[in-house]
C-alpha cells in the first residue's frame, strides 16, 4: 500500500486531496493540527507517533525528525543496501509528502511582531521533510503548493503514481520554495543583528507577471516583486484599466514615482525614457498638471503621468486630450475614471502614497557577473543650511525655485541640468557626456518655450570650469544651485560674481547613472 505524509499549515484543498488519496487506496500519515482537520472531515489518518513510536514534544518542535520518517523518505528503492536497512529497522517507505511551512513571512509582516514569535515560526521539520523527499524525487512525490494538488491526484488516479517528469518538476519547486523561505529568515536575522554587509546576500523575489517582451521585442522578460511587499512600489500598484504593463513601462513608472515622493504639495510628474520631461507643483492638482504639461508639451506625448492627489474630472479632461501610456495616482474620482477608461490602451493605476517616504530599502542593480547594492538617494536636505558662495544672495523667490529644481535634478540622468521656476521645470538637459552640453540643451528648451524669465539652474554635480556658468549667465540665469566640491570651484564662483549670479552650494551630490 502506498503511503503519503501530510503536514500543512495552509489547509486549502487538503481535505479534498486526502480524500482522493484514500479513494485511490493510499494510507495517510499526518501530524498535529493537520490530523485534527482531516479527522474532523472524516478522513482516516495514521498519527505520526504511531509511526515513530515517539510522542510529539517540545511544543511540536520535535515530531517528524526521526529515522522512521526520513528513512522512509530518503531510501532508494533500487538500492539493495537501502532495502536491507529498511527491513532491519522496520522502516516503511513514504511515497508522497505534502508539506507547507510555518507562516514565517506572514508573521514578520505583522506591524507589532515580536522576535520570539518570529523565531517560533521558523519551520525545521517541514523543510527537512521537503528536502529529503525532493532529493529522492526519483521515487518520492513532493508537493508544497496547493495549486499542484489537482494535477498530482489526477496522475495517481490514473496510474497509482506520478510520472518522473512530474516528480522532478515538483522537486525543483520545493528547492525554490525552501531556498526562498530560508532567504527570508536569513534577511530577518541579518537585520536583527544590524549586519550591513553580510558575506552572503540572500534575496528572494516572487513572480508577479510574465511580460510580452523586454526592452526590445526579441528579449524575453518577467516581472518579480520583493517577497516582503513594499507598499509604495509599482509592484503593489493596483491596475484599474488598460493592457498589461511592459518592461519599459515598469522601469519608467518606477522612475516617475521616485520623483513624485519628493513633493508634498499637489504635484504632477511627466516622464519619458527614465527622465522627467515636466514637473509641476501648485495649490491644486489641476494647476500642477497645467504646469507639468506646459513644461514640455511635446515630450509629454506618450509619456507616464504621476499625480500625488486624486485625479478629478477637470484634470482627467485635460489628460484625456493626449496619448499617455500610464496615469498613476492615489485615486480617481468616479467621473475621472469613467472618462479615462474610454481609452482602450491607457493604463490607469492607483498607488498608496502614504508610505512613500518609507520605501527606502537598499536598491540593487545587476551587472554582468554581480550585483551592486546601495542606499537609495533619499537624504533629507534643508535649504536653510545651504551655503551662498557668491557676493549676490538669492531672493526668497529664487531660493524657492532653487529648492524645487534641486529636488528635480536628482532624478535626471547625469550629467544633469534642470531649469525651473517656483512652480515647474522649464528646461531639462539629461545624460550628456559633458555638463555644458546639458546646460545648452536645457536653456534651448526653455528659450524655445519662452520660459527663461525668472528661471534658476540646478546641476546634479559641481561645475569644474566656468564655461557652463558663463553660458547660463549669457542667457539670463540669475541663480544656480550645485553641490560644490571641485578643486576649481573658485573659477565658477568668480564667473558667477562677474555676471551677478547668486550661487548656492549644497555639499551633496546627486549623480544618477
Amino acid at each position: 500500500m502506498k503511503r503519503a505524509l501530510i503536514s500543512v499549515s495552509d489547509k486549502t484543498g487538503i481535505v479534498e486531496f486526502a480524500t482522493g488519496l484514500l479513494a485511490a487506496g493510499w494510507e495517510i500519515i499526518s501530524t498535529g493540527g493537520t490530523q485534527t482537520a482531516l479527522k474532523q472531515a472524516g478522513v482516516k489518518t495514521i498519527g505520526i507517533e504511531e509511526v515513530t513510536h515517539f510522542p510529539e514534544m517540545m511544543d511540536g518542535r520535535v515530531k517528524t525528525l526521526h529515522p522512521l520518517i526520513h528513512g522512509g523518505l530518503l531510501s532508494r528503492r533500487d538500492n539493495s543496501e537501502h532495502v536491507k536497512a529498511m527491513k532491519e529497522h522496520n522502516i516503511q517507505p513514504i511515497d508522497l509528502v505534502v508539506v507547507n511551512l510555518y507562516p514565517f513571512k506572514e508573521t514578520i509582516l505583522k506591524a507589532d511582531v515580536q522576535t520570539k514569535d518570529a523565531i517560533e515560526n521558523i519551520d525545521i521539520g517541514g523543510p527537512s521533510m521537503l528536502r529529503s523527499a525532493a532529493k529522492n524525487h526519483e521515487f518520492v512525490t513532493v508537493v508544497v503548493d496547493p495549486s499542484d494538488y489537482a494535477a498530482v491526484l489526477a496522475e495517481i488516479k490514473e496510474n497509482n503514481q506520478t510520472t518522473f517528469a512530474t516528480r522532478q518538476k515538483l522537486a525543483a519547486k520545493v528547492f525554490r520554495h525552501t531556498a526562498a523561505y530560508d532567504a527570508l529568515i536569513a534577511g530577518f536575522m541579518t537585520d536583527l543583528v544590524k549586519e550591513k554587509e553580510p558575506e552572503k546576500l540572500t534575496l528572494t523575489y516572487e513572480l508577479k507577471q510574465d511580460l510580452r517582451y523586454g526592452e526590445n521585442s526579441h528579449q524575453e522578460a518577467s516581472f518579480y516583486s520583493d517577497a516582503l511587499p513594499v507598499s509604495y512600489s509599482i509592484a503593489k500598484a493596483q491596475q484599474l484599466h488598460g493592457k498589461a504593463l511592459s518592461y519599459n513601462n515598469i522601469k519608467d513608472a518606477d522612475a516617475a514615482i521616485r520623483i513624485a515622493r519628493e513633493f508634498t504639495k499637489p504635484t504632477v510628474v511627466a516622464l519619458k525614457h527614465m527622465n522627467p520631461c515636466g514637473i509641476g507643483t501648485a495649490e491644486t492638482i489641476l494647476k500642477a498638471y497645467d504646469f507639468a504639461y506646459e513644461a514640455d508639451p511635446v515630450s509629454i506625448f506618450g509619456g507616464i503621468i504621476v499625480l500625488n492627489r486624486e485625479v478629478d474630472l477637470p484634470t482627467a479632461e485635460k489628460m484625456h486630450q493626449l496619448f499617455l501610456e500610464i496615469i498613476i495616482a492615489p485615486s480617481f474620482s468616479a467621473e475621472a475614471l469613467a472618462l479615462l477608461s474610454g481609452k482602450k490602451n491607457i493604463r490607469l493605476m492607483t498607488l498608496d502614497f502614504r508610505d512613500a517616504k518609507d520605501a527606502a530599502l537598499p536598491e540593487k542593480v545587476s551587472v554582468l557577473g554581480g550585483l551592486l547594492v546601495q542606499e537609495q538617494d533619499v537624504i533629507e536636505e534643508n535649504p536653510k543650511e545651504w551655503k551662498v558662495v557668491t557676493k549676490r544672495q538669492p531672493s526668497e523667490a529664487e531660493l524657492e525655485a532653487l529648492s524645487f529644481a534641486w529636488k528635480a535634478v536628482k532624478h535626471v540622468k547625469s550629467n544633469a541640468i534642470v531649469l525651473a521656476n517656483q512652480h515647474q521645470t522649464v528646461g531639462i538637459g539629461a545624460g550628456q557626456m559633458n555638463r555644458v552640453g546639458s546646460v545648452k540643451i536645457a536653456i534651448e528648451q526653455a528659450e524655445t518655450a519662452g520660459k527663461m524669465d525668472g528661471a534658476v539652474l540646478a546641476s546634479d554635480a559641481y561645475f569644474p570650469m566656468g564655461d557652463s556658468v558663463e553660458f547660463a549667465a549669457q542667457h539670463g540665469i540669475k541663480a544656480i544651485v550645485q553641490p560644490g566640491g571641485s578643486i576649481r570651484d573658485q573659477e565658477s564662483i568668480d564667473m558667477a560674481d562677474k555676471y551677478g549670479i547668486a550661487m548656492v552650494f549644497t555639499d551633496i551630490r546627486h549623480f544618477r547613472h
